[in-house]
Order: structure tokens, then C-alpha cells, then sequence
């Protein structure tokens, strides 16, 4: 659907909606199941972006004030039930997400989505091997067109920062040819207080997101940067290096001990995904949790019963000598406060799984590691089927309010038509490199994009749909 098509109504409480012209964003029917964590979280981002959302859930208790406050309709329902999915308007769907807890349900509503009509289906799974290419096909032939699996994705974030201990976050772009780092400025930082259009000369690298307290900026040549700044980078591998250099991480070591505070799925998944040479203890205070990742990890991760809270539990264990402390338990502040902790104890990195989204600010401002949000993660990842631009990955930087995309650009595209300077992108907006074939090009004000280019682009949080038509 382009933007200037006529586009689906709303749900009757919203009064319905009819949007033409250029520039708009084409307002989209999706039906979300499940309102859990990751659905609710899915579903008030895209009420905000005032999309025509339909949540569905067995439970009339966690639908509750969801429908009074946020623009959406709420159904109490199956979403195995043919007559609710009718009733929720499958057959008009351009989305449908399942991402209820029980898979089979997920997979099954997706089928049932899909033969009633709706246009893409994803569902949230909790088996690897599913994610194989051809078991997607395979599901894809019975029409569940995309598997999701946030734990599994919140894990291989985990293992990223752990295998780079200087980094906040870690992507990559069209296997690796780009990659995009945040890293936390601290006083020693070789790039402080000067303008970035003079550090930036002949080096390496894009500055494209600055986090600043509270404040998500989009920098321009003029802006400084300050201690305490979460700032992220663009670049390629070689030149991880001299980044570290100039970030002042060079004395930050190899992880070599990790303790794991919650012994959760994205706890277990973690433990695959992290090299050989770590050394892994779980502490769970569960005991059949404990037998159940007996069961799961390798033989080489230990697992402890106990509680991850306990000082002297924590003292027994090592943790003076442990290099990097995660904590993945089902509780925010517990996780936040454990972290806290372990800093204080000497801990080097820290990891903490901040599900609320509320306490990620807070999180931040306490100095506590990097933070790992599996609905943001899962957002990230369902958002991109939203667009109509050919895109590869989207992805919500979880400290700062803003939003990256790799947009594969079309023939006859907005960008081929004039150079980066004077292609006129919104304010907000900055394109942080492209990649052109199997080569990573770091983008300048002369760059000329070409049609087949992978582009990144950097904006705040909201933008995507609104910049996406520059690439069709």
C-alpha cells in the first residue's frame, strides 16, 4: 500500500479513518494475540503511530484499561477460535502477530489468520531448530511467513556485548560488512569537547546517535561530545581498534568469568552463544529450574541453586574474580539493583534484563552496564514488516529514543536522484553508511547511492514510515 492509496478504516470505536496525498503514512489493520509483555509493548507503539490495532487475548484481566487508554480495540478470545479471528477482521489484516506463550497457539492462529485472508502472518516461537531455512519454508508454505524468537534474540545480544566487553550495543549489517556500536564515553574519551565535524576528519567512522541524559540527539558537524554520553558509531571491523582507542576502552580486558543471575530461556540460549574459552555459572533459586538447565546447557556451565541476592552466596561463588555479571531474572528492579551490586563488588561489565521500559532511563542514569529488552527487540523486528520499502533489519536502540533501518534501495529511487547533500531528508534523519555489493562505504555529502544499495539509516524513534518512500 503507498501513501497515496486509500487506506483501511478504523475499528468502530475509533470513528474511522480515509487518508490520501503525499506524505502520509498509509494506516495499516494489524491484529495482535497475545497481551503479554511483547504484545502489549507492540501493540501501544503502533496505537501511536495510530495504525488500526486489534488485540486479542483469552484473558479479560490483561486486556483490562488497555482499550480506555491507548487507541486500539481489546478481544477476549482465542485466537485459535475461526468465528474471534473473523470477528477481529483477519480477513481484512494487513498483520497479524502471535506472540501468545503457548507456540502451538501461535502457529495455529497464524494458519488460521492467513487462510481467512490476512496478508503477512508472524508468529513468537520458542524452538531453534524452527528457525532453520528449511523449516521457515516450511511454515511458510502453511502460511506463517515469519518466526520470531525474542529470547533467542535478547540472548545473541548478550553474547555480543560479552565478546566485545567495551560496548554497550552491537549490530551488524548485511553480515557484518558494517557494524554499529554504542559505547559510553567516560572522562579519559580522546574525543570530548570538540566539535565532530573536526574529530571526524579522515577517521574511519560516523557519529549518527548521541544519548545525552534524557535527550536522543541526531548530531550535526557542530556538536561536542560530552563525559557521560552514550554515543553510537558507525563503522567497519578494521577500524574497531582505533575506535576503542579513541573511546578510551583500551584498558577494558577479555571476559574470561561470566555469572548468570536467573536461570531463564534467554539465560540457557546464552550460554550456547558465548565462546568456548568463557567459563558460565547460573545461579537459580529454583531447583527444578536448576534440574531443567542441568538438562539444556553443556556439561562446562555450572549451575547453582541458591539466590543470586545472597551476598555470601555471591562471595562463595567468586564473583570477586568473575569478570562479567548478567542478570536475567523476571524481575526489573531485582536485576537493576543486582547489578548495582556486583559493580560495587569489583564486577567489570554488567548485563541487566530491564523488561519495564519505564526503568530504562533509571537504569541508565545508575551507571549499571548495558540493558537488555526483549520487547524492544522483538518490536524492532516486527516493525520492518510493517514497511513498504524493501528493508533487512530495523532495529529500537534501547537507551536511546531512536530507531535504525537497512533499506534496500529500488530502481528509480528518491536517493539515486541527486547526491547525499542535496537529498533534502527530514529533519532527524542521518544515513550512516551503505554497503554496495560486499564492500562497507562510509557515507559522505558527495556519496551517490545506487539502486541494489544496502543503506542504514539513523532517526528518532517514529520516522521509518515516514522516510521510507526516499527509497522506493
Amino acid at each position: 500500500m503507498t501513501s497515496a492509496e486509500a487506506v483501511h478504516g478504523g475499528s468502530p470505536h475509533k470513528g474511522g479513518r480515509c487518508l490520501k496525498g503525499r506524505g502520509v503514512p498509509s494506516i495499516m489493520k494489524i491484529i495482535i494475540a497475545g497481551a503479554g509483555a511483547v504484545g502489549t509493548h507492540l501493540a501501544k507503539m503502533l496505537a501511536d503511530e495510530r495504525h488500526d490495532i486489534v488485540l486479542m487475548d483469552a484473558s479479560e484481566e490483561r486486556l483490562s484499561n488497555l482499550e480506555s487508554n491507548f487507541d486500539l480495540m481489546t478481544i477476549a478470545a482465542r485466537p485459535t477460535s475461526i468465528n474471534s479471528l473473523k470477528d477481529a477482521g483477519a480477513a481484512d489484516a494487513d498483520l497479524f502477530v502471535a506472540v501468545t506463550p503457548e507456540e502451538s497457539t501461535n502457529i495455529t492462529s497464524c494458519i488460521l489468520a492467513h487462510s481467512l485472508g490476512a496478508k503477512k502472518t508472524v508468529a513468537r516461537i520458542d524452538n531453534y531448530e524452527y528457525l532453520q531455512p528449511k523449516n521457515k519454508e516450511f511454515f511458510k508454505n502453511l502460511g506463517v511467513d515469519s518466526l520470531i524468537y525474542p529470547e533467542m534474540l535478547a540472548a545473541k545480544e548478550i553474547a555480543d556485548g560479552l565478546h566485545l566487553s567495551w560496548i554497550r550495543q552491537w549490530w551488524e549489517f548485511s553480515g557484518g560488512a558494517l557494524v554499529m556500536l554504542g559505547v559510553k564515553l567516560r572522562d579519559n574519551a580522546l574525543i570530548l569537547n570538540t566539535p565532530i565535524f573536526q574529530i571526524k576528519k579522515e577517521h574511519p567512522y560516523h557519529i549518527v546517535t548521541i544519548k545525552r541524559m534524557g535527550e536522543t540527539i541526531i548530531p550535526g558537524g557542530a556538536d561536542e561530545l560530552r563525559a557521560g554520553d552514550i554515543v553510537y558509531f558507525m563503522t567497519t571491523k578494521r577500524s574497531l581498534p582505533y575506535i576503542r582507542k579513541i573511546t578510551g576502552k583500551e584498558e577494558h580486558s577479555t571476559i574470561h568469568n561470566i555469572m548468570i543471575m536467573g536461570g531463564s530461556r534467554i539465560a540457557m540460549r546464552a550460554t550456547q552463544l558465548v565462546s568456548d574459552a568463557m567459563s558460565v555459572k547460573i545461579i537459580e533459586n529454583d531447583l527444578s529450574r536448576c534440574h531443567w538447565l542441568t538438562d539444556m546447557v553443556d556439561d562446562s556451565v555450572m549451575i547453582i541453586n541458591g539466590d543470586g541476592r545472597d551476598y555470601e552466596l555471591l562471595e562463595e561463588e567468586g564473583i570477586g574474580k568473575v569478570d562479567a555479571f548478567v542478570a536475567l531474572t523476571d524481575s526489573s528492579e531485582t536485576n537493576i539493583l543486582a547489578c548495582l551490586s556486583a559493580k560495587r563488588m569489583g564486577v567489570f561489565k554488567t548485563i541487566a534484563e530491564v523488561e519495564n521500559i519505564d526503568y530504562i532511563g533509571m537504569a541508565e542514569s545508575l551507571d549499571i552496564g548495558a540493558v537488555i529488552n526483549k520487547k524492544k527487540i522483538a518490536a524492532s523486528y516486527i516493525y520492518q514488516l510493517l514497511l513498504d520499502a524493501d528493508v533487512e533489519n530495523v532495529k529500537c536502540l534501547t537507551f536511546a529514543n531512536a530507531d535504525v533501518a537497512e533499506f534496500i534501495v529500488k530502481e528509480g529511487a528518491r536517493v539515486t536522484r541527486s547526491l547525499v547533500k542535496d537529498i533534502a531528508l527530514p529533519k532527524g534523519v542521518t544515513i550512516g553508511g551503505l554497503v554496495r555489493g560486499d564492500e562497507g562505504i562510509l557515507v559522505t555529502g558527495h556519496t551517490q547511492i545506487q539502486a541494489g544499495d544496502h543503506v542504514v539509516v539513523f532517526c528518532l524513534s517514529s520516522m521509518i514510515k515516514r522516510i521510507e518512500k526516499y527509497f522506493n
